[in-house]
């Protein structure tokens, strides 16, 4: 465990898994429970998330979330529910900062359930951007934004009500991009999505 890892600082990052999506294009199956590495993608995704630096993980079901809870085992996280999964990803978003609220945590680090290539090491490069509510960080991979985000709590109430759709916090961020931090992760992660049959080929 790392000293940042043990720092108030670290504690006030919780980290936000968006796991709700029901691979449409995948024949109807919830991206949480996709095979990966002999267990569903949403575990490998709190890991990824805990050991970049995140105590406090929430993780936002909404495809089958009934059986994502009996099969995915994730002690310890803060399971939201979003019955309105299907609206899309802002959604979900907007669900999980809702969950964050009274808390405690000054910031969230949003991750995505469907992109495997994005391990610890981001998120920990991401996390180490945090210096208070008025934080607004994102990876980067040559330049273009991508996942993890870092929203410092101060963004929160912009960013939920600008997430419609599956854009999230795309409209807000691209408002508020004099005061986005890019971290640069190209080196250490690739940012593919988990969409299409095709796709699969990249899990294990």
């Amino acid at each position: 465990m790392t000293t940042r890892e043990t720092t108030g600082e670290a504690r006030a990052v919780a980290g936000l898994l968006l796991a709700a999506g029901g691979g449409r294009r995948l024949g109807g199956r919830p991206k949480a429970l996709l095979p990966h590495r002999g267990r569903p993608l949403v575990e490998h995704a709190v890991r990824v998330l805990r050991e970049g630096g995140c105590a406090t993980v929430h993780v936002v079901l909404g495809a089958q979330a009934g059986d994502v809870r009996a099969r995915a085992s994730l002690p310890g996280c803060v399971l939201v529910d979003n019955p309105d999964w299907e609206q899309g990803m802002g959604s979900s978003l907007r669900a999980g900062l809702d969950s964050l609220a009274g808390t405690g945590a000054r910031a969230a680090l949003v991750s995505l359930v469907d992109q495997p290539g994005i391990g610890s090491e981001a998120v920990a490069r991401v996390l180490a951007s945090y210096e208070g509510e008025e934080s607004l960080a994102s990876a980067a991979y040559d330049g273009v934004r991508g996942h993890p985000v870092l929203f410092g709590a101060a963004h929160w109430a912009g960013i939920a009500a600008t997430a419609t759709g599956d854009r999230g916090a795309r409209a807000y961020l691209n408002e508020h991009r004099t005061a986005l931090a890019l971290v640069e992760c190209g080196d250490v992660a690739r940012p593919f999505d988990i969409d299409t049959a095709a796709d699969l080929a990249h899990l294990e």
